[in-house]
């Protein structure tokens, strides 16, 4: 008898996500029928997409989310035992999976890079940030970018890609200490939005005004960076953490349509599936940036997959610096 562990998102949840919300079932395994495999997780991801996608769906369900795992057993040709796989099977310590039916592929050979950065700058942050800043913000050499949530698992990656690329980068954290990291990866300035406006910050940073905004925050600050940017400007409205765990709604804001209008500005939101038919061009670009040292990857990693509630409510309160990524 083989036992395997998930969570289960028991209900919808209401603000801020909390330990009550989740239940860890311990099930026995059922045997493999023809193509499915036994897996186990090596790593697991936490992202806060999670939290509004759930929100589409309807509980008690596996909570969501993709991870790294190795196969243990297999009756399937195309993935034997002891390969490492990318699925997206949920919060799933060990599980059996038809790889047809659950996304799973075949991981990448990271060579002396840990399988960790598959979930993130190898990932789908990684494709998130190389697509979005290329595809949506247009950025080329010379733009002034301004990255909100900029030392989350996208934003510091966006940083770095667009530093790269001859920007001059100006990034919004909650803390000093993030701020500070952000500055030592490349970032020409970062500030700590609890202590500073972002108008008054941007009027200091960026006096001949803003070309590209990678937004992941939304709210209030979005409309003061919007504000700041120069005629014909490119917004690429990645997330909008600042909204999640609202009750009741989201709530209203200043509106930016007359910047829109009046700044001719292009804003555009975007899912990063979109590029799947692209999906291994982004992760070889990101592979071969960290390679040659011109991307720096910061994990925040938490050991246990008992770990998981606490991993992702961490995301809402600030506690990862990089990508939060849970080892099992």
């Amino acid at each position: 008898m083989v036992l395997g562990r998930r969570f289960v998102l028991k209900h919808h949840f209401v603000g801020s996500p909390k330990p009550e919300d989740f239940d860890l079932v311990e099930e026995e395994l059922p045997p493999l029928k023809d193509n499915e495999i036994q897996f186990r997780a090596l790593f697991l991801s936490v992202d806060p997409y999670m939290r509004p996608y759930t929100a589409r769906m309807t509980p008690p369900i596996t909570m969501i989310g993709g991870a790294v795992g190795v196969v243990e057993k297999s009756k399937n040709p195309n993935f034997p035992v002891g390969c490492t796989i990318v699925h997206m099977a949920g919060w799933v310590e060990r599980g059996v999976v038809n790889p047809d039916a659950k996304g799973v592929k075949k991981a990448v050979d990271m060579g002396s890079l840990s399988k960790s950065l598959l979930l993130g700058v190898c990932g789908m942050p990684g494709n998130t940030a190389y697509f979005g800043l290329k595809e949506i913000c247009e950025a080329k050499s010379g733009d002034t970018v301004v990255v909100s949530g900029a030392a989350g698992a996208v934003g510091n990656l966006v940083g770095q890609i667009a530093k790269n690329m001859g920007c001059r980068v100006i990034g919004f954290a909650g803390t000093d200490e993030k701020c500070a990291w952000l500055k030592s990866i490349g970032f020409s300035e970062a500030f700590n939005y609890k202590k500073c406006g972002v108008a008054e910050s941007l009027a200091k940073a960026a006096p001949d005004g803003v070309d590209c905004y990678f937004d992941n925050v939304g709210g209030e600050m979005s409309a003061a960076v919007m504000a700041a940017m120069n005629t014909r400007g490119r917004v690429a409205v990645c997330g909008a953490i600042s909204h999640y765990n609202e009750v009741g709604g989201y709530s209203k804001v200043t509106d930016v349509l007359p910047l829109c209008v009046f700044k001719e500005l292009k804003v555009e939101g975007f899912l990063v599936g979109r590029w799947a038919d692209r999906w291994m061009e982004g992760v070889s670009a990101m592979a071969a940036m960290v390679m040659k040292g011109d991307i720096k990857v910061q994990e925040t990693v938490m050991e246990g997959f008992e770990k998981m509630p606490q991993a992702f409510m961490g995301l809402f309160t600030g506690d990862n610096t990089g990508k939060m990524i849970v080892k099992a």
